[in-house]
């Protein structure tokens, strides 16, 4: 890890948390629990719902195996990304005034938030 370390360097608690659970979670793995925004878990449970993956862990799986993978890849993952940002910056180009966009945010923050609901593992 290169310049990546200097974009998260005021995470020392979980930095500290990340060192002394790395012998541990190489001999038995690692669960923790995870947030996705509304758009990301629709997009997965799509995914598990079609029978993609079995379920949301499943999904993590594989995504992070596909991120170690590409890692190597500097080039690869900068030019998608570069494209990635240029679809972006087009979809941009054709959107609504900031400011109605803004209104809109600060009106839909302002609403209070449904509880996300909890997917729960299926004993097999």
């Amino acid at each position: 890890m290169d310049n990546d370390e200097d974009a998260f360097a005021d995470n020392y608690a979980e930095r500290d948390q990340a060192k002394a659970l790395r012998e541990q979670a190489r001999a038995g793995g690692l669960r923790f629990e995870t947030y996705l925004t509304g758009d990301q878990a629709d997009w997965l449970l799509e995914r598990v719902e079609c029978g993609l993956f079995i379920d949301p862990s499943e999904a993590v799986f594989a995504i992070v195996q596909n991120f170690r993978e590409l890692e190597p890849h500097r080039a690869l993952r900068d030019e998608l990304l570069g494209r990635m940002l240029d679809a972006s910056a087009a979809d941009l180009e054709s959107a609504r005034p900031a400011d109605e966009v803004f209104d809109e945010l600060r009106r839909e923050l302002a609403q209070p938030r449904p509880e996300p609901p909890r997917w729960e593992k299926i004993a097999r």
